[in-house]
């Protein structure tokens, strides 16, 4: 009886000692560098409104939506898009939507322009210039 107990007693502490973890890792395993680029939210949390590694020919793109309010009250739904090639921003309300080409960009306004509608971005705000009529949008929180 007494020696069962002693074989089971090492039995248990053999197999404890084994399994014993390595923190550290496998040192032969080398880190990549991920020089993705993450936009943080006004909180300080990863902005949920950017969708990251969308693929495009195996290329990425970022792709934000923000909805944006009229001084009418009409809301606005805004999508950028910063494609390797061009970047572009679409423009719905009504079940219309327009897509502008991105024209010049300075460090804080951003012009976008295609036939006679023209987009300015400046901040928080979005001016939309079609033919005679002036809109102005403010990004809203919904």
């Amino acid at each position: 009886m007494k020696k069962g107990i002693l074989i089971a007693a090492s039995f248990v502490a053999t197999s404890l000692i084994s399994c014993k973890k390595n923190e550290s890792g496998n040192k032969g395993i080398v880190k990549g560098d991920s020089s993705e680029q993450v936009v943080l939210a006004d909180n300080g949390k990863v902005d949920s409104t950017i969708g990251y590694n969308v693929d495009v020919n195996g290329k990425k793109t970022i792709k934000t939506d923000y909805v944006y309010k009229a001084t009418d009250g009409t809301l606005v739904k805004v999508v950028y898009n910063y494609d390797p090639k061009e970047s572009n921003v679409s423009i719905t309300s009504n079940k219309k939507t327009f897509i502008l080409d991105k024209k010049e960009s300075t460090g804080t306004e951003t012009t976008y322009e295609k036939d006679e509608m023209k987009a300015t971005v400046k901040g928080d705000s979005l001016i939309l210039h079609q033919g005679n009529n002036i809109i102005e949008l403010v990004k809203t929180k919904i």
